[in-house]
């Protein structure tokens, strides 16, 4: 399977559920101030607002902290916030792509670099290694939303490129430029998603063993549990023995 689309299911059985919704719900603010202060502060009106908002709404983020973070941007006190991405190789080659959002880019590109070199990766320059990835539209649904039959159809009837169903829920795929015209009609057919979000999709992944598992997901964790960064794609795959022993651990 591939290992990081597991990572926060292991950290989720390690009991660190409060800290990990603790740092989402900051992390979602963010997004969304961002998106807030970048367009007009009406979700009708601002697509990246509509999908922050849902998402944020999809975790269960109180409407108070969604309202204060739109509010934020609008006063005109925010943050200025920057986007930056990151590139580099982890352990054993494995491919790593950094999305932030931050107000002192010097202080994030320190952590980054450091969390990389602790782990034996490098971090390299922009377009080092998202060529091995697609940038794509992920909308995730759970599996109470219907079969994977009537998923499929109202996929491809949105206008999804492809649909991969498991017992855990529904995750389609769709063009970069289709994710908010996709996402509006799957929500007419199908109501409100989990998540909406543009994601860096590996073309392959490599495979790893025990050892280099354990590696890969220390550095996504520390990249995780920095303030700054707002997402972490990785292109490692682990088999499902290997997994189960990591979630036991």
């Amino acid at each position: 399977m591939a290992g990081h689309s597991q990572f926060k299911n292991i950290m989720h059985r390690k009991g660190r559920q409060d800290a990990v919704r603790s740092k989402m719900f900051s992390k979602l603010a963010r997004e969304i101030t961002v998106a807030a202060k970048a367009g007009l502060p009406d979700p009708d009106m601002n697509p990246r607002l509509r999908l922050a908002i849902n998402n944020a709404k999809a975790q269960s983020m109180p409407k108070d902290n969604i309202e204060r973070a739109i509010k934020k941007a609008a006063g005109g006190d925010s943050e200025n916030y920057e986007e930056v991405r990151y590139e580099g190789y982890g352990p054993g080659g494995v491919a790593v792509i950094v999305e932030a959002l931050t107000d002192n880019r010097n202080r994030t590109a320190s952590n980054v670099r450091s969390y990389f070199t602790k782990s034996g990766g490098a971090l390299g320059e922009t377009g080092s290694v998202s060529f091995m990835f697609d940038k794509v539209g992920e909308i995730v649904y759970p599996a109470s939303a219907g079969d994977a039959d009537t998923i499929m159809e109202a996929a491809i009837e949105a206008g999804a490129d492809d649909v991969v169903s498991d017992e855990n829920g529904h995750t389609i795929i769709t063009a970069f430029e289709d994710l908010n015209e996709v996402s509006t009609a799957l929500e007419a057919s199908l109501g409100e998603a989990e998540s909406v979000k543009a994601i860096w999709r590996p073309q392959t992944n490599t495979p790893v063993d025990e050892d280099r598992a354990q590696s890969v997901l220390k550095l996504i964790g520390n990249l995780d549990d920095d303030d700054d960064v707002q997402n972490v794609y990785a292109n490692f795959e682990v088999d499902e023995e290997t997994m189960a022993k990591l979630s036991a651990a």
